[in-house]
């Protein structure tokens, strides 16, 4: 390792809220100063990584004509786990090392999905509205009925995807009695198996599962293949009381059919965490409906602290063990 410190840049370090983090491992690296931004909009970028050696980027897109423009580049930490904000293929033929993020957040995300399962199980945000506008206080009884309450006990739960956080989900809501059942891989003709609790079970296509679900959980990633996976005619052969639960990618969903399926009845409702395109447009077509049996939130499945201090402390390591072996 050379005497001279590397120059390493944060594009969008708010992302993270890290006041509410402990960054000093990060800012006592030795080998490197960095230079830190709130945010980084894309006409900034190039100017402010232009030199660097070293970039830490969140949600910031560094595609192949900004890696080919700069000087230094060594190395991009991806401070999340998706890298569709990076060229892999330039930062490869620059020889640019990239590292994203796993595994950090999956208490959180699991934690999240079974939250939007249980506001939608108990109309949880239906009833907060109804207090808020006094009918609680001008009942006639000690309670109110006016909306459906389910168990999730006995609920048949599809999950799509069952990597580490379908997994995650899959053992939470086994915990409540759930009967889970685990979607075949788009495009798998093969039997194929999934475990839950020591035991074998058999994945089944997808369009089989769909018809008997009363809750399908997304944990899939997008790609070419899963994007709009959720679509018109899916969403079709689903019960009218079935919940569909999205905390992975927008993408996932044709969300004009989403809108359809809700307005009409088709399904009983949805809880994303996720839409297509972040920050959403102020009148994005699911957040201007003000359908009462979607629930949506801000990309926060991965957020709590823990979860996000585990991910700068991951992306940290992944910068030492960076400077340990540069020359």
């Amino acid at each position: 390792m050379s005497d001279v410190n590397l120059k390493g840049v944060i594009l969008d370090f708010d992302s993270l809220a890290p006041n509410a983090l402990n960054c000093d491992q990060l800012f006592n690296l030795e080998g490197i100063e960095w230079l830190v931004y709130k945010t980084t909009k894309p006409d900034q970028t190039l100017e402010r990584i232009k030199t660097a050696d070293v970039v830490l980027t969140n949600k910031v897109v560094i595609d192949e004509v900004l890696i080919n423009a700069t000087e230094n580049l060594k190395y991009i930490g991806v401070l999340a786990t998706g890298t569709n904000n990076i060229d892999l293929s330039a930062c490869a033929k620059r020889g640019v090392q990239v590292h994203n993020v796993e595994g950090y957040g999956t208490a959180s995300v699991a934690q999240h999905t079974l939250m939007l399962m249980l506001m939608l199980a108990t109309s949880a945000n239906q009833y907060q509205a109804a207090i808020a506008q006094g009918e609680w206080v001008k009942s006639p009884f000690f309670c109110l009925l006016d909306h459906p309450v389910i168990n999730l006990e006995g609920k048949h739960l599809v999950v799509i995807g069952y990597g580490e956080l379908g997994q995650a989900v899959a053992k939470l809501a086994n915990a409540f009695g759930m009967r889970i059942s685990v979607a075949q891989r788009l495009g798998q003709s093969e039997p194929s198996t999934f475990t839950l609790n020591g035991d074998s079970h058999q994945r089944k296509p997808l369009a089989s599962l769909l018809p008997e679900a009363d809750f399908v959980s997304l944990h899939c990633v997008l790609t070419p293949e899963t994007e709009k996976l959720i679509n018109q005619q899916r969403l079709a052969i689903m019960k009218s009381s079935a919940y569909l639960i999205n905390t992975a990618r927008g993408g996932l969903i044709d969300e004009a059919a989403l809108l359809n399926a809700l307005q009409s009845g088709q399904i009983g409702g949805a809880g994303l965490d996720v839409l297509s395109q972040e920050p959403p447009p102020k009148d994005h077509l699911l957040l201007s409906a003000s359908l009462p049996n979607l629930i949506v939130t801000p990309h926060t499945a991965w957020a709590a602290t823990e979860a996000r201090q585990r991910l700068l402390d991951i992306a940290v390591s992944h910068v030492q063990n960076f400077l340990k072996h540069a020359s």
